[in-house]
């Protein structure tokens, strides 16, 4: 059987990587194949080869903790197989064990000592259930994180750099680091300290993948109109439209004037106007509501949704809308034939934005070529959001509102 072969950039970051380390590569650049390699490479094998060289038999039992989509669709089996590896014990070439669940199931894995884990899509942020099962695991085994977006604030990275050593606990990093604001009803970060030791520290353990993309895109912002009466009349009063009921806070508001502007006719005009130029098209959305007015209006296309409710197949016939829920389908697959991603409403999140716009964005694409279109209205709270993620930032509702 041939070797293994990687592209250079891939080599290069496996020279540098580490037990501990952060390997941080942007969506579909091949950190799953890259993190593979590492792991064959510390357990024997060599790349670069004609034919495959083995690794020692056994090698270390091998965790891959991934979304729930990336285990369900196997697609981690497809960049185990040209190292021989599979979870089915009559393929897997080795008597290792090797094993692809998904984070909701790490906790299953807090007693395994002495093994290799691969934990994808970075998840462990805050101090949950997660977190307490990836520190735990961390003590004994041996691992590296994935990731395309590896950390917003310095917070972020307090439970990689607590499993790596420099701090004893969550507690002597907060003692250390942060300063919470004096006067703020909740807990919130005014500043950190000493930030020049914390950017040591992650220079440390991330190992950036030089990856040049060989795809173009092309981010189009389509301005669609809304009904400035009603939306000034909500703001005014206070007064939700469609429950007929008074607002309680900032996030109805919100959900109210989102509402407004995201039912409005004109939006889905631009969307069918789009979709003539681009007959096969995945569309991101938010909320239920725009779920059951894409399906409204896409009649003449094969509809296929991926969401809380359904998980179907991206269709494959000529003409097709595949409905995507941000927060369900962000991350954890991919599709390369299509070259058209539309953004029915926007995200607040910067993160969950560039993880969607990732999913056409692949190295084996046919496509050179992407198309990225942003439907949005000039209203307050679009603008707002718009402004947050060109700053790379979540948007925050109380902020905006102060209620």
């Amino acid at each position: 059987m041939a070797g293994v072969t990687l592209r250079n950039y891939q080599l290069d970051a496996i020279k540098r990587m580490k037990t501990g380390c952060i390997l941080c590569g942007g969506v579909g650049s091949g950190k799953s194949l890259t993190s593979i390699a590492y792991y064959y490479v510390r357990n024997g094998g060599i790349i670069g080869t004609d034919i495959y060289e083995p690794m020692d038999d056994p090698p270390k039992d091998l965790y891959i903790i991934t979304t729930a989509r990336k285990r369900d669709t196997c697609e981690w089996d497809g960049e185990l197989a040209p190292f021989l590896l599979s979870t089915h014990d009559d393929v897997n070439l080795y008597s290792n064990k090797v094993i692809v669940d998904s984070w909701n199931n790490v906790k299953k894995y807090s007693d395994v000592k002495d093994a290799f884990f691969i934990f994808d899509e970075q998840r462990v942020v805050g101090s949950g259930t997660w977190v307490k099962a990836f520190l735990k695991i961390a003590k004994s085994n041996e691992w590296i994180l994935l990731s395309a977006t590896p950390g917003d604030t310095w917070q972020d990275y307090i439970p990689v750099f607590v499993a790596n050593g420099f701090y004893k606990n969550r507690s002597e990093f907060t003692r250390e680091h942060i300063v919470y604001s004096r006067f703020s009803k909740f807990p919130k970060i005014d500043r950190y300290l000493n930030t020049e030791r914390l950017t040591r520290l992650r220079n440390k353990i991330l190992v950036n993948m030089d990856f040049k993309r060989e795809t173009v895109s092309h981010h189009e912002d389509i301005y669609v109109g809304y009904d400035s009466i009603k939306y000034k009349e909500v703001t005014k009063n206070r007064w939700d439209p469609y429950k007929n009921e008074p607002l309680q806070n900032a996030a109805g508001l919100c959900y109210v004037w989102r509402k407004l502007v995201n039912m409005d006719e004109s939006r889905q005009v631009a969307l069918l106007e789009v979709m003539e130029k681009h007959s096969k098209a995945i569309i991101f959305y938010n909320f239920d509501y725009e779920l059951e007015l894409l399906k409204n209006i896409l009649t003449e296309y094969e509809v296929a949704e991926w969401n809380g409710h359904k998980h179907q197949p991206v269709p494959t016939s000529d003409k097709w809308a595949y409905l995507v829920q941000y927060n369900a389908g962000a991350e954890g697959w991919n599709c390369i034939t299509t070259d058209t991603i539309i953004f029915f409403s926007q995200n607040y999140s910067y993160k969950i934005m560039a993880q969607s716009a990732g999913r056409i964005d692949r190295m084996n694409t046919p496509f050179k070529d992407l198309y990225y279109y942003h439907l949005k209205s000039r209203s307050g709270i679009d603008t707002a959001i718009a402004r947050a993620l060109k700053e790379k930032k979540t948007f925050n509702e109380r902020r905006y509102v102060k209620w």
